[in-house]
């Protein structure tokens, strides 16, 4: 069995954003040269995600807006979290939307499902974050 490891740079341009970062990762695995295994995304940053679904505009909106109506960002004072910062919505996001997304990898291919495809989503953006990728298998 082998191992690789790549890091992703992400820096949005907004607070919030969803990133499809498919193509990343299906390029690491090309990197890898691993046929056979599992394929680990996940966010290096407590206040982002690493997610599967579908890449539709509206689906992400609607992923905004219900995250939005489960933890508005302000006030901000409604939180006891915040105080040096104001990022507690952007943790309790990440805690709905998941850390990780795990991929197996078939015959050199990330076995997806149709339309299946690999998010960041970002809830306390404007600044350099990390997306780890780690392949482990044959």
């Amino acid at each position: 069995m082998i191992s690789y490891r790549k890091e992703l740079e992400i820096k949005t341009a907004s607070r919030r954003g969803y990133v499809n970062i498919t193509r990343e990762v299906q390029s690491a695995l090309a990197e890898s040269g691993i046929t056979e295994g599992l394929c680990l995304v996940n966010a290096m940053h407590i206040t982002a995600s690493v997610f599967i679904n579908d890449n539709e505009s509206g689906l992400h909106r609607d992923f905004e807006r219900w995250l939005e109506k489960l933890a508005p960002e302000k006030p901000h004072s409604q939180y006891d979290h915040n105080g040096y910062e104001d990022n507690a919505d952007a943790h309790l996001k990440r805690s709905v939307m998941g850390r990780e997304a795990v991929i197996a990898v078939t015959e050199g291919n990330l076995d997806f499902g149709p339309w299946e495809q690999i998010f960041y989503g970002e809830f306390d953006g404007m600044r350099t974050k990390r997306v780890l990728i780690k392949i482990i298998g044959d």
